[in-house]
């Protein structure tokens, strides 16, 4: 079962043995306690027999924000509920529609017209063949996994993501 229906979801397969949970805040900015209790609430009616799959963040290691500390309460809950899971913590996706990945963020501004800070900064890129790669690698058994992609300066992502997407219209 797959609960969400974002990017994420769009390239998964339902699997009659797991329950894939990417039904959460998809804004790392979002700052109204609604949102981050909606995706609680979600999580806690699963069926707790089955292997939930969580897609989280490799920010849990690295911000204190509200977004960071949501996710680390959720990898929490789902050790504390679950018999069987895997966590798995991801970089910034390639792919889909959400305006809040990076990728997507900065192309809807350049293409706006709208100013760009391109700061000093790293980001782990995962692209989906990749994102899918470790999906198949998920074991019977419980474990957290840390999907990092390619380490890119913020410049190098606007070259060889942003900036494709920009012109190729």
């Amino acid at each position: 079962m797959i609960i969400g229906n974002g990017d994420i979801a769009s390239v998964l397969k339902d699997r009659e043995d797991r329950l894939y949970f990417v039904s959460g805040v998809s804004n790392s900015a979002e700052t109204r306690q609604s949102e981050y209790q909606r995706e609680i609430d979600l999580l806690l009616k699963q069926d707790k027999t089955k292997h939930i799959v969580y897609v989280s963040s490799l920010c849990v290691f690295y911000l204190d924000s509200q977004y960071a500390r949501h996710k680390r309460l959720m990898e929490d809950l789902i050790k504390e509920n679950f018999k069987y899971y895997t966590i798995m913590r991801i970089g910034n996706i390639t792919w889909g529609k959400n305006p809040h990945t990076i990728i997507n963020y900065l192309t809807n501004r350049i293409k706006n017209g709208e100013p760009v800070e391109i700061r000093d900064e790293y980001r782990y890129i995962v692209d989906e063949d990749e994102f899918l790669y470790w999906i198949n690698m998920i074991p019977p058994w419980s474990c957290e996994m840390n999907v990092t992609g390619k380490r890119m300066k913020i410049e190098e992502v606007v070259k060889t993501y942003v900036y494709p997407r920009i012109h190729s219209k």
